[in-house]
């Protein structure tokens, strides 16, 4: 059902089985898929892309120009996937010529007041808790959970299974499977819980437990550290993903 009182401009393009609240805001240059619910007083603006199955909450914000004092006005696009939620005013900025487009991948879940700039890349299956907010061209990998009030630096990585401390701010990437928390922002071992939930095998959490007491608690630097868990530690997947993220890290990652 799409409400009278809400404004659709005449250009954009809804999809089927999609429930509009009285007083939203469509734009022109907007996109949305099927079986979307979108509450009342949110804002769809230009250039914004929502996939199929999201709710959209009240005072929501997408697609806004980006805060970067650099955008001139090009086209750029704020994408989202499929079945996410997207809570009471959060604002999802749209990309700038750096990058062209933010994107907020599937099966998300965004609390109240999160913020998303210009750029940024979200996964699939992350939770990010109340008031957090990010940085223009921020990547956060696949099932991340970064709690409420956390404070995240332009251009960080954050990396996959990572659980991040409530009130945490940092200016270096985030490796992962960790745990990473107090002040200053430091590891605190690996995400044990969340990747039992995930379905790792307990053969698999040790030896990422491994790499990591190498990497954190050997005294080496990080070359050395990487050549011996290459030396050290049986290869898979999820072991090379560790050693790839750290050495593509162009901020470095937290100690």
């Amino acid at each position: 059902m799409i409400s009278p009182l809400a404004y659709i401009h005449p250009e954009a393009k809804i999809g089927e089985n999609v429930e509009i609240a009285p007083f939203v805001f469509i734009d022109k240059n907007v996109v949305i898929g099927d079986n979307n619910k979108i509450m009342a007083n949110a804002n769809i603006l230009y250039g914004s892309r929502i996939g199929n199955g999201n709710t959209i909450f009240p005072g929501a914000v997408i697609g806004a120009i980006p805060q970067d004092l650099k955008f001139r006005g090009e086209e750029s696009t704020a994408e989202i996937g499929d079945n996410n939620l997207i809570r009471e005013n959060v604002t999802i900025n749209r990309g700038t010529a750096a990058k062209g487009r933010t994107i907020v991948g599937n099966n998300n879940l965004l609390m109240e007041g999160v913020h998303v700039a210009h750029d940024a890349l979200v996964g699939n299956g992350c939770i990010i808790g109340n008031s957090t907010k990010m940085a223009g061209e921020i990547v956060i990998d696949d099932n991340a959970i970064v709690s409420a009030n956390v404070l995240m630096h332009q251009f960080c990585h954050v990396g996959s299974h990572v659980m991040i401390q409530g009130g945490c701010r940092f200016s270096k990437d985030i490796p992962p499977y960790i745990i990473a928390g107090r002040e200053p922002i430091a590891y605190c071992g690996i995400n044990i819980v969340g990747l039992r939930r995930r379905g790792f095998s307990n053969e698999m959490i040790e030896n990422i437990h491994n790499a990591y007491r190498i990497i954190y608690q050997s005294g080496l630097n990080i070359s050395e550290a990487l050549e011996e868990v290459q030396k050290e530690i049986p290869m898979s997947p999820e072991i090379e993903y560790i050693i790839s993220f750290i050495k593509d890290s162009s901020r470095g990652i937290i100690r």
